[in-house]
């Protein structure tokens, strides 16, 4: 069976297939007939995981548009450690870890489940370092506020792998291709952060409404863009050396290196597509990448 045919199948049965008579289904696929959509996601504001805008709604059609996932792993940029950490409870916590904002997020409880089997086969995938099981952090705004529009059900167990920030870009890169056999085995994978990420250079009276990016800005995510078509992946580890504007881009590289692990992870045969392709606020682009 080929992937395509997989997907008309799942397109055709979604009101009567259960989400475990899918895993039983995917469990009889053979790993190169099924391998799941990768994501790269600006997920920008906080803001965006309660309203309906252009950018919630893309990230809900995607899902539309996909086979349902077993689990979700996502790599964000708010969970930042020491070491590499990923969720291993039961019920992992929706972390509001934001400050400023209106009550109606703060309320904001996304419950989906974890999964310590996959957390345990994910720490025994990765030879490079050693993977900690973390009890302790749970779902932060990187993460909940782009899936629970994805999966509003919050029915598919969800973790969370963390980023050492003590390591460079080309570690991080080396660790995520250690993770591709997970998109063999139904599991959907998702970098959230920010192409461009600048939140000390903001401008304010323009705000998150209308799009506008300052000339850096959008000349800084063309690059990105055309490097990632062109498979540089080289060049992107290198960022700092791509032009000028990279420094005001990346003035830290928290919110890019989510990127970095979609591209470690990225097939070679894989199409390349671009959504939410915006500039806001000056300094911050929602680029986002789909690699399927």
């Amino acid at each position: 069976m080929n992937r395509k045919h997989f997907i008309k199948i799942i397109a055709g049965t979604t009101g009567m297939i259960t989400l475990a008579g899918l895993n039983q289904f995917t469990n009889g696929l053979n790993e190169e007939d099924h391998l799941m959509p990768l994501f790269f996601i600006g997920h920008g504001s906080p803001m965006n995981g309660i309203e309906n805008n252009a950018f919630s709604q893309e990230w809900k059609k995607k899902a539309e548009s996909m086979p349902i996932p077993k689990a979700i792993i996502c790599i964000s940029a708010h969970w930042l450690t020491r070491g590499t950490f990923i969720t291993a409870m039961d019920h992992p916590k929706t972390i509001h870890d934001f400050g400023g904002f209106p009550d109606e997020l703060y309320k904001v409880e996304y419950n989906a489940p974890g999964d310590l089997e996959l957390a345990k086969e994910t720490s025994t995938l990765i030879k490079k370092t050693q993977v900690n099981l973390d009890h302790d952090w749970g779902l932060d705004h990187g993460t909940w506020t782009v899936v629970r529009h994805m999966y509003p059900q919050a029915n598919i167990p969800v973790l969370q792998l963390s980023i050492d920030y003590y390591q460079p870009a080309q570690y991080h890169y080396e660790l995520a291709k250690e993770l591709s056999a997970l998109r063999k085995k139904g599991i959907l994978i998702i970098g959230s952060g920010n192409m461009v990420h600048n939140l000390g250079m903001l401008s304010f009276d323009k705000g998150f409404i209308n799009e506008y990016g300052y000339d850096w800005a959008i000349e800084m995510n063309q690059i990105f863009k055309q490097k990632i078509l062109d498979q540089d992946h080289n060049a992107l580890i290198k960022y700092e050396s791509l032009n000028a504007a990279s420094k005001l881009a990346i003035p830290s590289p928290d919110h890019y290196l989510p990127l970095i692990y979609t591209l470690g992870l990225q097939n070679k045969q894989d199409k390349i597509s671009f959504f939410n392709d915006v500039a806001l606020a000056g300094s911050i682009t929602m680029t986002s990448v789909q690699f399927s």
